[in-house]
């Protein structure tokens, strides 16, 4: 087709750059913070709680007035980007380190989910500990390390938010177009 330059035929370029990196990994890991967190709900809601308690905990990190909300509430909204703001950074760090390199993919999500747990282990245990011990105290422990499992999962597929040519180049498989599949004259 004329106009629709074929990336087959163009050379090589070089590995992504970082801002395309970091991005990705924006993109993954707020992904992955809505699913976290969207697992976390189910799990408070199986327990009898409301599927606004992960939110509710983290915004009283935020508004320490020593009640934290037991429904939805705007105060829930300040919890919800708190994780999206610091889930998401994370993710763009993750993947700007683990981008770096070309490796396979089960090792990258091996690392994604290292990374995840290690940073749960952190945050829930030692950071929240001295900041806002009401989180470390209230989370349920299981059904958050199982949503910092599905963060790490998601934040691992990181490539597939990369802009096409740098995945072709770091040899992540791109989705074929009908262009692409377009007989060439």
């Amino acid at each position: 087709m004329d106009g629709v330059p074929d990336l087959r035929s163009a050379p090589a370029i070089p590995r992504s750059r970082s801002i395309d990196r970091l991005l990705a990994g924006l993109q993954a890991g707020t992904l992955g913070t809505l699913w976290m967190l969207a697992w976390m709900g189910l799990s408070a809601v199986w327990q009898r709680r409301s599927f606004w308690a992960p939110e509710n905990l983290m915004a009283n990190a935020l508004h320490p007035r020593g009640e934290i909300a037991a429904d939805f509430q705007w105060s829930s909204l300040s919890g919800l980007a708190v994780y999206v703001l610091i889930y998401g950074a994370l993710g763009a760090v993750f993947a700007f380190l683990a981008g770096r390199h070309a490796t396979r993919q089960a090792r990258i999500t091996l690392l994604a989910l290292l990374f995840a747990l290690a940073w749960y282990y952190f945050s829930f245990h030692l950071l929240w500990k001295t900041v806002a011990p009401a989180i470390t105290f209230l989370h349920p422990e299981r059904a958050t390390v199982t949503g910092h499992v599905i963060y790490g999962l998601i934040l691992s597929r990181f490539a597939a938010y990369l802009p096409r040519q740098a995945r072709i180049s770091e040899g992540t498989p791109a989705l074929e177009t009908p262009a692409d599949l377009a007989p060439k004259t």
